[in-house]
């Protein structure tokens, strides 16, 4: 058999080390990105029960999106003072969490 070389070099690939991500960071960016994507959901749902007559998306999201946004309250109750946010800067979070986007804003701007 021919020996071939590894396609991936097997030394000196990785100079530096792998980042560890803070769990509370994780956790508020899956719930912001999960807020903020079930609050558009929601919008397109209601878009669709006006112009088609289907009532159906807004009687499922509706409660999805409601169960998101008090989980993604609870966590910036629990998790901000772990962020070192003042408080008025974690009632800015929430509301945001109020606005369409606001949520992919939160995760983008706003989180570690």
């Amino acid at each position: 058999p021919v020996a071939r070389r590894p396609v991936i070099p097997m030394s000196g690939a990785t100079t530096g080390t792998v980042g560890h991500t803070d769990p509370v960071a994780r956790t508020l960016h899956l719930a912001s990105r999960l807020e903020a994507t079930s609050y558009l959901v929601l919008l397109a749902a209601v878009i669709l029960k006006y112009a088609g007559d289907n009532d159906v998306g807004v009687s499922v999201m509706g409660p999805v999106h409601g169960v998101l946004y008090l989980l993604y309250i609870l966590a910036l109750v629990r998790w901000y003072d772990d962020l070192g946010w003042p408080f008025p800067k974690a009632l800015a979070a929430m509301a945001m969490g109020a606005v369409p986007f606001g949520g992919f804003h939160i995760d983008r701007n706003w989180l570690p």
